[in-house]
């Protein structure tokens, strides 16, 4: 496949591109796969320390080592008013991007618990054409507990959804 490294570093204006450079530009910056995963399994913990979010993964073997990964989390979380807690992104066992790259609270003062979806986004370079698997943990900020997929961090409550999508980009 073309990548956009094969191009001139500048066009000047009124130049016209060869055809090798037409075809170089058709194959440089395209979604190759997409990959998603979506679970209603719920996690709870009163811990501070990060546990993996059950199910919360994606696995994606890329074409090429020159491929960028684009990973969209969009993770239900739930917790006790008065608490909240943080979410992380990890490839295998690395922690990628932001730590932590969610906290979540609703700032609520009532007694009622609460859920909420958090989205983010990482464009991941991991040169690798092995299985990547890519997934979220999660901790608890206070003592009253979190929650991924429940609306609160409890036995009962609403479930909630999570999903993972990864695209592979080429270069």
């Amino acid at each position: 496949m073309a990548t956009p490294t094969s191009l001139p570093a500048s066009f000047t204006a009124g130049a016209v591109l060869t055809a090798a450079q037409m075809n170089d530009l058709r194959g440089a910056f395209r979604i190759l796969q997409v990959v998603s995963n979506q679970t209603t399994t719920a996690t709870d913990t009163l811990s501070t320390t990060y546990i993996d979010a059950t199910n919360v993964n994606v696995t994606i073997t890329p074409q090429s080592t020159a491929s960028k990964v684009f990973i969209i989390a969009s993770i239900g979380t739930g917790h006790a008013t008065g608490t909240g807690g943080f979410l992380r992104l990890l490839r295998g066992s690395t922690v990628i991007g932001a730590d932590p790259q969610v906290w979540f609270y609703t700032g609520s003062t009532n007694s009622e618990y609460s859920g909420v979806t958090n989205t983010f986004t990482f464009l991941d370079s991991p040169a690798s054409t092995s299985a990547l698997t890519y997934k979220v943990q999660f901790r608890c900020e206070g003592p009253l507990g979190t929650s991924i997929n429940r609306s609160y961090a409890g036995l009962a409550g609403q479930v909630m959804a999570s999903t993972m999508t990864a695209f592979e980009i080429s270069a």
